[in-house]
C-alpha cells in the first residue's frame, strides 16, 4: 500500500489509472481497490482526484492561470476543475483564492483579525454526528487540557480509521463539538463524522444530534502545518480565531450568538500536513434585536 501511494504521488500530474497502479503494487485490480478502500476509506480513484485537488489548490497562490493549472493536474477542462474543486471545498478556486489572498505573504508574524474575512451566513439542516469523545468539566477550567488529551488519545490509538472502516460516511470530514451535559458543568467533546443515522455506531462511541441553525462559518488564516520546528502553530491559530470571533467579530457584526445551537470546527483534506492548513468553525447566529 505504501509503494502505491508513492506511485501516485510521483505521477499525480500524469495519466492514472486503477489498472496501471494496482500493476505496480503486484496485485490485481479486485483485489488491490478493495485493500485500498478498506486502508484509505475511499476508492483509488477518488484518492487520486483528492490529491490532485489538494496540490492545485496551493498551486492557485502562485499566480499561474487556473486554466493551466486544471490541466497539469489532469482536469480536461477548467469548468470541470471548478465543479470537483467547489464540491471539494466549498468554493470555486477563484474564490478560494480571494479569500486566502495574502495570508501566507506574511505568516511569521501577524495577528488573527488582521487576517480575517468576513465569515460566510448559511442556514444548515439539523445533522447527526457519531464518533469518539471525552467527558470534561467545562466550568472547572480543564477543558482545554482535556481536548488536548483527547487528541493525543485519538492519533496515538489510531480513532480516525476505526472510525472510518465502522462508520462508513458519505463524505470525508471530521466535526469537533462540545456537547453540553445536563445538569452541572461537565460536557462531551466528540470528535466525530457526519452519519446518516446511527445503525453502525459501536457501543465505545457517542453520538450527537446537532440542531439546524443559521451559522457564520469562519475560515482560520491557513498555516504552514508542514513546518517541524513549529507544531503547535495550527491549534494556536484555531484558538486564536475562536478569540477572535467572540471579542472581535460578534460586537461589530449585527449578529448574536444563538446559543440554541451548537458550535462546531469542521476538518477536512485542507488541514492535512499542507503549507496553506486551513479549517473552518461554524457558529450559529441570530440577528441581533433592533438592528
Amino acid at each position: 500500500m505504501e509503494r502505491s501511494i508513492d506511485y501516485i504521488e510521483e505521477h499525480l500530474k500524469e495519466e492514472l489509472t486503477a489498472e496501471g497502479i494496482a500493476a505496480q503494487a503486484g496485485y490485481s485490480l479486485y483485489h488491490f481497490c478493495r485493500m485500498f478502500s478498506l486502508c484509505k476509506e475511499m476508492p483509488v480513484m477518488e484518492y487520486v482526484r483528492s490529491r490532485r485537488l489538494s496540490l492545485a489548490a496551493v498551486e492557485l497562490f502562485s499566480g499561474r492561470r487556473i486554466t493551466d493549472i486544471a490541466l497539469e493536474y489532469g482536469f480536461e477542462t477548467p469548468g470541470g476543475f471548478a465543479k470537483a474543486f467547489r464540491r471539494a471545498f466549498g468554493y470555486s478556486p477563484s474564490q478560494y483564492a480571494a479569500r486566502m489572498n495574502g495570508y501566507l505573504r506574511d505568516r511569521a508574524r501577524y495577528e488573527v483579525r488582521d487576517y480575517m474575512m468576513e465569515p460566510v451566513i448559511i442556514n444548515k439542516p439539523e445533522f447527526k454526528v457519531a464518533g469518539y469523545g471525552i467527558e470534561t468539566d467545562v466550568d472547572g477550567g480543564n477543558y482545554t487540557q482535556d481536548v488536548a488529551s483527547f487528541w493525543h488519545y485519538y492519533d496515538g490509538d489510531n480513532l480516525e480509521d476505526k472510525m472510518y472502516a465502522l462508520l462508513n460516511p458519505p463524505r470525508h470530514g471530521e466535526v469537533g463539538l462540545c456537547v453540553p451535559a445536563e445538569g452541572g458543568g461537565n460536557a462531551v467533546y466528540l470528535l466525530g463524522v457526519i452519519v446518516e443515522d446511527f445503525s453502525l455506531v459501536s457501543s465505545d462511541m457517542l453520538t450527537a444530534v446537532v440542531p439546524a441553525a443559521q451559522y457564520a462559518v469562519f475560515t482560520t488564516p491557513p498555516v504552514d502545518a508542514t513546518d517541524e520546528s513549529d507544531p503547535d502553530v495550527f491549534a494556536r491559530v484555531v484558538k486564536s480565531t475562536w478569540r477572535y470571533i467572540f471579542e472581535d467579530w460578534f460586537p461589530e457584526s449585527g449578529y448574536e450568538h444563538d446559543e440554541a445551537g451548537l458550535n462546531f470546527e469542521f476538518y477536512d483534506e485542507r488541514c492535512h500536513a499542507r503549507v496553506d492548513t486551513v479549517m473552518e468553525i461554524y457558529v450559529p447566529v441570530r440577528e441581533r434585536w433592533g438592528q
